[in-house]
């Protein structure tokens, strides 16, 4: 008898969160970090895509732990992405992360370089996503609805942290911003799992005073998982990515380092993602994001 296989969350860590930064100048090597990561029950992790060499060595290492990976790649052209697809498909990932290094005011001059990323995206057989993030063609809430407007299948990577520091959201947040935080999840293959406040792209999910902003995000990603689990094929799996940067994201104290463990930060994240995960089967109960009040 086949096996039925079931939709599955992968939780991923950045490799970029990895970074100390501390001022002792101690960093882990890149083996330490993959086994670090592996060892906590992670099942893969994030990083740039667009140096072959560094793919290579990277890919061994998950591959002996069979873990997956985001790729990620910062193309200002349609053609830079050709290279960055020639080294995902010799290296495999789960998915590739387009933030698009291109600052247009005119939407106009968006679509011809995102319906030329898409046409290169019909020649691979990973999914290729675009991400919503500051400094990016992405950087506005409402410069990516309309995007979305003229491209309503764009499948997107949600970094939401982005969007509530870019728009300010007064407290509490309102229901139109709700419903326009919820059309861009209705739209994401994967998600970026960061806390911001409304001045701050990454606080604390540690600090009590930081749980209103924690729930508004499980909010969210309870949101974004239902949608995606609506959208998706019945074996798909999603790809939630903890990346709680160094500094200058992290807030740092006088000393120059962290106020917290990110780390030890990651691991609460991971656990976030798969409770909201498995609450959002069908028929399970409401997931701790879904009552927070708007």
């Amino acid at each position: 008898m086949e096996t039925r296989r079931e939709q599955g969350l992968l939780v991923l860590q950045s490799l970029w969160a990895m970074e100390r930064r501390h001022t002792d100048g101690v960093e882990r090597s890149l083996e330490e970090n993959v086994a670090m990561i592996a060892d906590a029950g992670f099942d893969g992790v994030s990083t740039h895509w667009t140096d072959r060499e560094q793919v290579s060595r990277l890919s061994a290492l998950l591959r002996e732990r069979g873990m997956t990976a985001e790729g990620q790649c910062f193309p200002k052209t349609v053609d830079d992405l050709k290279p960055v697809l020639e080294i995902a498909s010799e290296f495999p990932l789960h998915h590739l992360d387009i933030q698009p290094d291109v600052r247009p005011r005119r939407l106009a001059d968006c679509l011809p370089l995102l319906e030329g990323w898409m046409r290169l995206a019909e020649e691979v057989d990973f999914p290729v996503l675009i991400e919503t993030h500051r400094d990016r063609m992405t950087t506005d809430l409402y410069f990516t609805l309309d995007i979305l407007d003229a491209m309503p299948d764009l499948p997107l990577v949600a970094d939401l942290s982005h969007f509530l520091v870019g728009r300010e959201f007064a407290w509490p947040v309102e229901e139109e911003n709700h419903a326009m935080i919820e059309r861009i999840l209705d739209n994401s293959w994967a998600f970026h799992g960061r806390v911001a406040s409304r001045e701050q792209v990454q606080v604390e999910i540690s600090f009590p005073a930081h749980r209103m902003w924690v729930e508004l995000f499980e909010r969210w990603w309870a949101h974004g998982f239902a949608s995606w689990r609506r959208r998706a094929a019945p074996d798909a799996t999603l790809a939630f990515t903890c990346e709680l940067g160094p500094k200058p994201y992290a807030i740092i104290g006088r000393d120059g380092n962290d106020t917290t463990d990110r780390w030890e930060e990651s691991l609460i994240l991971r656990d976030i993602a798969r409770d909201l995960w498995a609450a959002s089967a069908p028929g399970a109960k409401p997931a701790r994001g879904e009552t927070v009040a708007g």
